[in-house]
């Protein structure tokens, strides 16, 4: 056997053995902290969609073209340097073309209730931001709530503090980071996407305002989680490089390139006997936003809001055979508003209070491989405004 070949089944066996002890199925912990948890010096891991995304015939009957897409490939290494200080590192691989580090920190164990961590790391706003390996939810794509509103996947560089006291089943993060962007040469934020194109994702990010986000998370009742995340402080804006102040013009439009943020969400997940179900709501309120839009144009609203709801049943388990394998039937029904309110001088567009509908299918090969096939309708409340069908397929791996 050759040195590479040893070395290769050596970091597999170790990895095995670290994820039978975890187990494949905890939900609690996403692979970022299952890293954490191995006892190996060495850990690795990943996860991956393929997907296939069809929109049907519009109301008019264009026909409409379905696309395949690699859609997000992602390589996990955790390396543990004594019994308290691990770092995790995150590559991701998305369309192919578009490479990003989603996550890259150190995790020091302080006690058996506190760690300390610092570096890039994932927001702790919401389920899918934290739990978004492809076999941990329903649907071939991500709940659009999330991507909007949250916005997934969203991760600063920052520092903080979190840990487990199991004792009253309890999980909490807190963590000071750099915000989002509101400007860099140009306006970030919009009416229509919300703050989704103000993620700056630890390249080379701008810093003029730190915030603070939290979370906690009870799992002390059977069967249910129960969550509550909180962001709150300021997006971030290049237009206060090179600004002393006392330049008060340019102060001043430094200032009206920024936007408060404060963001809210509650959230539930139940799983007993083949029935599972989530929910989550999130609300957030933009300041600044008159100054924000009448410096660049913009329509970004002053208040935004989204909720849903899923229910889901693993139909194999009508069967008096009991099976590995899980075939879990969902429907999801979503509203997401990035527009729920604004200031006095906009008009609510109602185009971008949108309601999606998904219904489907997961197969559970294994605890770690799920084939997805489900249909969706997309709505909104524009006056008038057509009604959009989908079908998705799509094959998710963890590991």
């Amino acid at each position: 056997m050759t040195k590479t070949s040893l070395l290769f089944t050596l970091l597999f066996s170790l990895t095995t053995y670290s994820y039978s002890q975890i187990g494949l199925g905890d939900t609690m912990v996403n692979s970022a902290d299952r890293l954490i948890l191995s006892d190996s010096r060495i850990t690795l891991g990943g996860y991956g969609e393929i997907d296939f995304n069809n929109p049907l015939r519009t109301s008019n009957g264009d026909k409409r073209n379905g696309s395949f897409d690699v859609h997000r490939m992602v390589f996990l290494t955790g390396y543990k340097f004594n019994d308290r200080l691990s770092f995790v590192t995150e590559l991701e691989i998305e369309h192919i073309k578009e490479v990003y580090i989603e996550q890259a920190f150190i995790d020091y164990r302080l006690n058996d209730y506190i760690h300390f961590r610092a570096g890039l790391m994932l927001i702790p706003m919401g389920i899918v931001n934290e739990y978004h390996e492809p076999v941990t939810f329903n649907g071939v794509e991500r709940p659009n709530l999330d991507k909007y509103i949250i916005p997934t996947t969203w991760r600063e560089i920052g520092a903080g503090f979190s840990g487990t006291i199991p004792e009253v089943g309890l999980r909490y993060q807190a963590y000071i980071v750099n915000g989002l962007s509101s400007y860099d040469n140009e306006a970030a934020l919009s009416g229509k996407n919300g703050l989704r194109s103000g993620r700056q994702k630890g390249a080379q990010t701008t810093f003029s305002h730190p915030n603070g986000t939290f979370r906690l998370e009870y799992f002390g009742l059977n069967n249910l989680k129960i969550g509550f995340s909180g962001y709150f402080g300021k997006t971030q804006s290049t237009l206060y490089d090179n600004v002393g102040e006392i330049e008060n013009y340019n102060v001043a439009s430094a200032d009206s390139s920024v936007v408060g943020m404060s963001m809210f969400l509650a959230d539930a997940r139940y799983k007993k006997n083949g029935f599972e179900a989530r929910a989550q709501y999130v609300f957030g309120n933009i300041a600044n936003s008159t100054q924000y839009n009448n410096m660049f144009g913009n329509d970004v609203a002053s208040a935004i809001q989204g909720y849903y709801v899923e229910a889901g049943y693993d139909l194999l388990r009508v069967f008096p055979k009991k099976f590995e394998k899980r075939l879990v039937a969902f429907f999801r029904y979503e509203n997401y508003n990035t527009h729920h309110k604004v200031a006095s001088e906009l008009t609510k567009n109602d185009s971008y209070n949108r309601t999606d509908f998904t219904t489907g299918l997961t197969f559970h090969l294994d605890k770690g491989v799920a084939l997805k096939a489900d249909f969706q309708q997309f709505r909104n409340a524009k006056l008038g405004s057509s009604i959009n069908n989908q079908v998705n397929f799509g094959v998710g791996v963890w590991f």
